[in-house]
């Protein structure tokens, strides 16, 4: 879906070095000067990321857990406070409106969405409430989401935080790329979730990394992410989104019979890919440049960052007739294409 531009402005912007993001992460911080340390030190556990420009929203009420799992993809009945899942907001057709990144604290539910999101959520939540006994407001301007390197669910006394499960197949349902060998094994990640007016306090003095860091970690495990691997026609096969957020055998909800058609009597007619990009060049192709094969635009390139280990790396989604060991061109340059959901 479409988000609007995010114009609240980061007082971490004022950090030494800190160089702004644009589009969608406009707002907060690219990077701090030094792209590549801030990967390392992301990797090793050690760096925090500036996520205040995500949208938050919270549901309260005593209906909210069931009420928000019977119009979202995930089993939401009888989470645990302080246990994360992952939910999407899928159209009639199926196709993804929204990544819910879903956390309750036994009172409330809170989610983080995209930024720019929030408002269109809420709209739609407000919609759908009906009698039930739930509250849904957009507390973006009051609170704010910090990303660090930690894989566990945070305890009494901490910020509240929502683990990314990616990879693992949460729940009852399927993988449409690999179980064992995925690239995102071993990736620790969750989002903190602070007063909008402590964010400095709750960074404190650990060094900080910019988003082009946490972009090319993402994009290095095969991570979706709305609005850059979705558009308006994506159903969450294509980007293999099922593993971590739908559950293939709980109560109807919108966009199921298309979850449902699709795996059991067919396959998506696109397909992600990862791509290794020929590093000889100094400059990344666009985002959203064609993908080709003899010619032939065959898809688009979604995500590219420079990996500190592996180079130019990018995300992109094809055609599913696209043959599996062909190599793609993208703005003039190689892609080496590595499978990530089945053809």
């Amino acid at each position: 879906m479409t988000a609007s531009v995010q114009t609240t402005r980061s007082p971490l912007l004022d950090r030494h070095g800190a160089v702004e993001g644009e589009g969608p992460d406009a707002g907060v911080a690219a990077h701090y000067g030094d792209p590549m340390r801030e990967q390392r030190l992301l990797t090793e556990g050690l760096a925090v990321v500036d996520l205040s420009h995500r949208g938050v929203v919270t549901v309260t009420g005593s209906d909210r857990l069931t009420w928000l799992h019977s119009m979202t993809t995930q089993q939401l009945t009888g989470l645990p406070p302080r246990t994360s899942a992952e939910s999407l907001v899928l159209s009639p057709k199926g196709h993804v409106e929204h990544a819910l990144h879903v956390v309750d604290d036994g009172t409330t539910t809170w989610l983080t969405l995209e930024p720019g999101t929030a408002p269109a959520l809420v709209a739609w939540l407000e919609s759908m409430r009906f009698m039930l006994r739930v509250e849904v407001a957009d507390v973006s301007d009051a609170w704010a989401v910090l990303g660090e390197p930690v894989g566990t669910e945070s305890a009494e006394g901490e910020p509240l935080a929502w683990v990314d499960p990616w990879p693992r197949l949460v729940g009852d349902t399927v993988a449409y790329g690999p179980v064992e060998g995925h690239a995102g094994e071993g990736r620790a990640w969750r989002e903190l979730l602070v007063p909008r007016d402590g964010l400095e306090a709750a960074v404190g003095d650990r060094p900080l990394a910019g988003t082009w860091a946490a972009e090319a970690l993402r994009v290095a495990a095969w991570r979706p992410r709305l609005g850059h691997e979705t558009d308006h026609r994506t159903i969450p096969h294509e980007v293999d989104w099922l593993r971590t957020a739908v559950h293939l055998h709980k109560g109807c909800y919108r966009g199921q019979e298309t979850i449902a058609r699709v795996h059991n009597l067919g396959r998506p007619p696109r397909r992600l890919v990862f791509l290794h990009l020929d590093g000889s060049g100094h400059v990344l192709p666009a985002v959203g440049s064609p993908l080709s094969l003899d010619g032939r635009e065959v898809g688009r390139l979604t995500s590219v960052a420079r990996h500190h280990e592996d180079g130019p790396v990018a995300l992109g989604v094809v055609k599913r007739s696209v043959a599996e060991d062909v190599d793609l061109l993208v703005d003039g340059i190689s892609a080496a294409q590595t499978v990530v959901v089945r053809g």
